[in-house]
């Protein structure tokens, strides 16, 4: 096994380790108001000039727990918080929310984690329409890197 593969599945198990012991903690608020959450960072993002990600999952799901803890990892995190403004919004069990997903064209029927990206204004930039992070446990920390820097705020 060549030293980049044995590096790279020790970074896997440690991410992995990193969102089972994560799974225990609430990353969506099952009590929020989804539109409100949003209306609240558009204006903050108006103000600011970062983009807004809407991150539609549930805490049951394990591969919205890498996810998270993916953006919380040192290599991803400073990129994220100069550059976005984050939207946890909780599906429960693919019945809470949904007229949401529809509103942004988030088809989370095809799984979660789902993205979407909007600009300061609240304009939508981008929706996942495949499931993309669906399997969130089988992606490279430089895929993720890859999406939230394709996204960053166009700076004029």
């Amino acid at each position: 096994m060549t030293g980049l593969r044995r590096a790279t599945i020790t970074v896997l198990m440690v991410m992995t380790a990193a969102a089972a012991a994560a799974s225990d903690q609430a990353v969506f608020d099952e009590k929020a108001d989804a539109n409100a959450q949003i209306r609240a960072a558009v204006a903050e993002a108006s103000r600011s000039g970062k983009n807004i990600i809407l991150d539609f999952g549930a805490n049951w799901c394990y591969d919205c727990h890498v996810l998270d803890n993916a953006m919380h990892r040192p290599a991803l995190a400073p990129l994220i918080e100069k550059n976005y403004i984050v939207v946890h919004i909780d599906i429960g069990k693919f019945d809470k929310n949904l007229d949401v997903a529809k509103k942004y064209h988030v088809p989370i029927k095809k799984g979660v984690p789902a993205l979407a990206v909007l600009d300061p204004k609240g304009k939508l930039l981008y929706a996942q329409e495949e499931g993309q992070f669906e399997d969130a446990r089988d992606l490279r920390p430089e895929n993720f890197r890859e999406f939230f820097e394709k996204w960053t705020p166009k700076k004029n």
